[in-house]
């Protein structure tokens, strides 16, 4: 090997970069770390691989029990009341979503504006979102039984207790829902308008864009990743109804308004079915996941470019 050669690689190796050692992380970080994982794999982990073991069982909560296979899942697809309980919460998550979402924009829109002790009208929109549900449940029941029937008797639907009646018992909770929800996706939405730039506004005016196109053409585009954030959140937690159903009928009358998860809490708790209500919470986990992906996949796609 020639002098020159030697020289050169000797030069290139002085040159290269020096790999910067990798850090190992401090001690205090595992404990700050490891009880963390811990807990959630105690609490969460730990059950959730427990419940799904004895979904392939016919365990009743109490006593013995013995494997049955997939037998728990085939016979969820036989059942009636499940299949009326699915029913009932897709068409209750569907339309509780549309309505939150529309009201809420068009709530946020107007807070957003330039309006007098605006504010103070964000506070007075997110306090349902800091209120117990199922007290404020409490409270419409009583609204709904009591006092509606008396102020809005001319309206055949509120004439009588709108709660017992099988055919509109749904819509006391759809609004019980939509206005506490509200709050939660005013927030967000407003957090989506203020990123829009102002310039945008002021090009489209002299363009001669009026309130709608401007709105369609660049306010709905722009906030596209908080309205994809507000649907999959809404219909993920109307999907999993509970509170609202509880304090205002109870699943009824009869099992009008039962939802997958009250259902899945009667028979599993106090119905001796909790290994078949297991399989049901396995599939509706499922379920849900899918659909939320679903909604990410097919929402993302109309999302405006930064």
């Amino acid at each position: 090997m020639s002098t020159t050669t030697r020289t050169a690689r000797a030069t290139a190796t002085e040159a290269a970069p020096i790999a910067p050692k990798k850090r190992l992380a401090l001690p205090t970080y595992y404990w700050m770390v490891w009880p963390a994982v811990i807990a959630f794999a105690f609490f969460h982990t730990v059950p959730v691989l427990v419940g799904l073991f004895f979904s392939f069982t016919n365990y009743a909560g109490y006593g013995s029990w013995n494997f049955v296979g997939f037998s728990n899942y085939v016979n969820l697809f036989r059942d009636d009341r499940v299949l009326n309980a699915y029913g009932f919460s897709f068409w209750f998550a569907i339309l509780a979503t549309i309505l939150t979402n529309v009201l809420s924009l068009a709530i946020a829109l107007g807070l957003n504006a330039k309006i007098v002790a605006r504010n103070f009208w964000r506070g007075i929109f997110f306090v349902p979102y800091v209120l117990a549900i199922l007290i404020v449940g409490y409270v419409f029941q009583y609204l709904f039984s009591n006092s509606l029937p008396k102020i809005l008797a001319s309206i055949p639907v509120f004439r009588d207790n709108i709660l017992t009646d099988p055919t509109w018992a749904w819509l006391p909770i759809v609004l019980l829902a939509v206005w506490q929800s509200c709050a939660f996706a005013i927030i967000i939405y407003l957090s989506g308008l203020q990123t829009i730039p102002a310039e945008l506004y002021e090009a489209a005016s002299l363009d001669g864009a009026g309130a709608w196109k401007q709105f369609t053409a660049i306010t709905f585009p722009m906030i596209g990743a908080y309205f994809t954030i507000n649907m999959v959140l809404s219909l993920k937690g109307f999907l999993q109804v509970f509170d609202h159903v509880v304090a205002l009928t109870n699943g009824g009358p009869g099992t009008a308004t039962e939802s997958v998860t009250l259902l899945i809490f009667r028979g599993g708790f106090s119905g001796g079915e909790f290994a078949y209500q297991t399989a049901n919470a396995v599939i509706f986990f499922i379920v849900i996941t899918l659909v939320s992906l679903i909604q990410f996949r097919v929402l993302q796609r109309r999302e405006a470019d930064f």
